[in-house]
């Protein structure tokens, strides 16, 4: 008779529980998830929690993440070559690689930190004239992107702010005040690296070294910065769903706190927040690029972030990609890549369209790849 009642109470609240009003209440606060935090919640809206099947099972892992020192790269050709193969060897196996010795100094990535966290932690009142969900500016603020896709499984535990910075930034008197100054500097220190990072890749797949920033994969940067509020029930929702990005190439800033993992031979790998560090990783347009014999190809991987019980999380994503532009240019694979036996496997595209169908779909859980492949 309980388990009766039980099975009753659940159907009945299934029925009345309307996801799309509260999603629209949620969003129409524009307070995000701190608001929520903020108001004192002590469980977790079921906007975001998670079904069973999707939820974090942690487990143990004798991997160990790659980390690649860069110091030295353009004065020792030895070095350089040693580097090449590291670069090569984490990006066809992992996908993912940490850099230190990177050439941007230490300070500018904390303030970079610093400043995002203060415009997240501001007056609501202050901060809610960025929240919008028209993707078209150069600066915008929202709480989860994919927020209104049926196919995304919940809300994910998360806050964004978006910059694009190349090749048009925004005006000055369009950042907010607390971080305009030091992502305009820390964007031109990451633009610098990404092109070393580009150059490396070239050499790794035996092309010349300028190949893929010829190709425009340094032509676009879009700057985002999460904020990850503590949550009260971080074992029932998720910070990131599982997903690959959608650009060429991505290098981000994590604070001390961590909670980024990476899918490595079907186990979630903790990415360790490491000071100094930063995370780079290979994107789907890349990967559709890019494709070699066997399994000698650059991996687009999936990753999620963890929501945490204790403290609020920042990490702070640069992507390289052409998706903010108005081109018409075609990604697709590369023709120096390809032979009678190693022929294309993915259907070109604009990175803008890719981009268009990859928020469409949302942060599902699938690659938006799967479409494109021939």
């Amino acid at each position: 008779m309980a388990i009766s009642s039980t099975n009753n109470f659940e159907a009945k609240f299934e029925k009345s529980y309307d996801k799309m009003s509260e999603l629209k209440a949620f969003d129409d606060t524009k307070a995000g998830v701190k608001g929520l935090v903020d108001s004192g919640i002590t469980k977790v809206p079921q906007i975001f929690i998670l079904p069973p099947k999707y939820r974090v099972v942690t487990c143990g892992t004798k991997f160990i993440f790659p980390v690649i020192d860069l110091e030295g790269i353009d004065e020792d050709p030895i070095k350089h070559k040693e580097i090449v193969y590291k670069v090569r060897d984490a990006s066809e196996t992992w996908g993912f690689f940490q850099v230190v010795n990177h050439g941007i100094p230490t300070s500018i990535l904390d303030k970079t930190l610093q400043g995002l966290r203060q415009f997240f932690e501001q007056d609501n009142e202050v901060k809610k004239q960025y929240y919008t969900r028209d993707s078209t500016k150069k600066v915008y603020y929202n709480s989860n992107i994919d927020l209104y896709r049926p196919s995304v499984p919940a809300a994910n535990w998360r806050d964004s702010i978006f910059f694009s910075m190349a090749p048009n930034p925004p005006r000055p008197e369009e950042f907010p005040r607390q971080c305009g100054e030091i992502l305009m500097d820390c964007s031109k220190h990451v633009m610098e690296l990404g092109c070393s990072l580009l150059g490396l890749l070239s050499e790794g797949l035996g092309l010349d070294r300028c190949h893929l920033e010829d190709m425009g994969c340094a032509e676009g940067l879009a700057l985002v910065g999460n904020y990850y509020p503590p949550c009260p029930q971080p074992e029932l929702t998720i910070g990131t769903n599982r997903h690959a990005d959608a650009d060429f190439i991505t290098v981000l800033l994590q604070d001390h706190i961590g909670g980024l993992q990476v899918l490595h031979q079907n186990q979630w790998i903790d990415v360790p927040p490491t000071p100094g560090a930063l995370v780079v990783n290979i994107g789907d347009l890349l990967q559709a690029s890019i494709l070699l014999m066997s399994n000698d190809k650059y991996l687009s991987v999936e990753h999620r972030a963890l929501a945490n019980k204790v403290g609020s999380r920042m990490s702070v994503a640069c992507f390289f990609s052409t998706c903010t532009m108005s081109s018409s240019k075609l990604y697709g694979p590369i023709t120096e890549l390809l032979s009678e036996d190693n022929p294309p496997k993915y259907r070109a595209t604009t990175a803008n369209d890719y981009l268009y169908y990859f928020r469409k779909k949302g942060l599902d859980g699938t690659s938006a790849l799967l479409d494109y492949k021939i």
